[in-house]
Formats: C-alpha cells, structure tokens, sequence
C-alpha cells in the first residue's frame, strides 16, 4: 500500500490567538512571508502525496480561497507588470489538487478525521496538523513515508520532552526496536495526569494511519471536553494490528501556541534566502545588548 491522500484538519475556534483571529483563521497567520498553512501544504507536495483533504469548520473559507485561482488580483497585477507575484501566485493555486469537507459540529479532531472518511477512503493515508511546524532537511512527512514504505504499519510521529510537560501532549508509551528512532507502540494517553507514566514521547501532529481508524473513531465515545479524542481510536487501531512510534529528525514548533509561534518566525525567518543574514545579525545583537 502506498500513501496518496493528507488530511489537514482546520478546525476549531482559534481562542488562544484573539483578538487576532476574530476575522482570520490562525492558520493563515503569516511565518515570515507566508500563511503557516501553506508551510504544512508544502511540506506535502514536497513528499511525494497526490492529494490534500482539508476538513473545515465555519469562518475557514479564507485557507480554501489562499490556494484558491483569484482571476481580478490576477489580472491587476499583470496589468502593474508584477510578473513575479503572478508566478508565485499560480505557484500556490497549483501546488497539488484540495478537497474540503466540513466538521459540523465541533466535536474534536478524531471527529474531524472521521469526517474526511469518505474522501479518503480504503487506503492509508496521512494526517498533518496546522498547529505543527518542522523545520528538517528531509521533510518530516517524508521521513514517514519512506518509514511506511517499509512497514505498511501505523505510524506516530514523537518527540522528546521534559517529564514535567508530559501533561500538555499525547504521550507514547513504546519499546525499543533494533532501529533508531523507530519504537514499537505499547499504549497511547492523552495528556496523562502527573506521575502516571514514565514516558517522555510526545506525539506532534504527523500520522500515517490505515483505513481501519474511521471505523474505530465511528465507534469511540467522547472523552476530555465532550471530544471525540484520536489518541483513544489510535490505542484501539494498536490492538488490532502493529504500530510505530517515530522520533523524526528536525526541530518542531508548535505554532498554535504564542511563544512556539514566534520561535517559528525566528527559525524560518532565519533560513529566508533574503532576509535571514540580516535577521541573524540583528538577533546576535539584541543578544549581545542583553
């Protein structure tokens, strides 16, 4: 089996970011010179997937219309001669081809995977967050590609993080394998209560699951919040078929959060082909003057 299709679900109320989302989707908040979101849709097309499926709630058109073909700006910018803005806008409005479904009611992200069930299909397939920014060398989806290639298995992206925060984050509780980096899964916990685990894997919002997870989410009761919870459909899929924990190589900044936020503007706008010398000296010197 190989991985086609990415759902990227868009959803929610965005409550941490007000006011500056009251009218904006958080995930069109700009990272240097670009929407976050089309980091994510990047990093995508950079891998190798064939397809995107954006699961929506109401007040999101504004994603769907930025990878959208807007023929009035279009045509204003090729009479003002800005031939290079035209050609990095038909650039975003090509990149690969999107689908949108939308979550109705607002009952957590294993909901708003289920939703997109449809769409995928009977096939494995990919699910990245808006939330989740990382900066490697091989992009992250591609790392778990390759790894699914090889082991036609669930996987789960994770990282290291201290023992104090474990309560933040869904948390992995795995076994060594022969490889690095690679763990098998033993139980899954969203955000444990202090002192109830001794791991410290953290999954980020990358997974490659089978199409046996709909079926699942379709059948798991909310929990925390009223919320159908993907971490409790993904401990039922470990009990009916082997799954992988990954600890991708790269740096993760969770842009849904205001301090993981603007670190993401500092480290992308760091590695900007033309802004990221200037940037870097002037963060030496703020540093040196502190």
């Amino acid at each position: 089996m190989s991985v086609r299709k990415a759902v990227i679900p868009v959803v929610g109320l965005d409550t941490r970011f007000l006011p500056a989302t009251k009218a904006i989707p958080k995930e069109m908040l700009t990272i240097v010179d670009r929407p976050s979101i089309q980091y994510i849709v990047e990093e995508v097309v950079s891998s190798g997937i064939d397809q995107i499926i954006f699961v929506t709630s109401e007040g999101k058109s504004a994603i769907e219309n930025h990878f959208d073909y807007d023929f009035h700006l279009d045509c204003v910018l090729r009479e003002k001669n800005k031939r290079s803005l035209c050609k990095e806008l038909d650039m975003i409005s090509n990149l690969i081809d999107i689908v949108s479904v939308r979550q109705k009611k607002p009952l957590g992200l294993g909901h708003a995977i289920w939703t997109a069930r449809h769409v995928v299909g009977n096939e494995p397939f990919m699910v990245l967050l808006g939330d989740d920014l990382v900066l490697a060398e091989t992009p992250c989806a591609r790392q778990m590609l390759d790894l699914f290639n090889e082991l036609q298995e669930p996987i789960v992206a994770v990282q290291r993080v201290p023992q104090e925060q474990t309560c933040q984050y869904g948390i992995v509780e795995g076994m060594a394998t022969d490889r690095d980096r690679i763990h098998a899964v033993q139980g899954l916990v969203e955000k444990p209560a202090p002192g109830t685990t001794d791991s410290d894997m953290a999954m980020i919002g990358r997974y490659i699951l089978t199409p046996e997870i709909f079926e699942l989410l379709g059948r798991t009761t909310p929990g925390h919040d009223g919320e159908i919870q993907l971490t409790d459909a993904l401990q039922a899929l470990k009990n009916i078929r082997s799954m992988y924990a990954y600890e991708f190589e790269g740096t993760c900044y969770d842009a849904g959060d205001k301090l993981g936020y603007l670190k993401a503007i500092l480290a992308y706008g760091m590695r900007h082909e033309k802004l990221g010398a200037d940037l870097t000296a002037h963060i030496r010197q703020l540093a040196a003057d502190l």
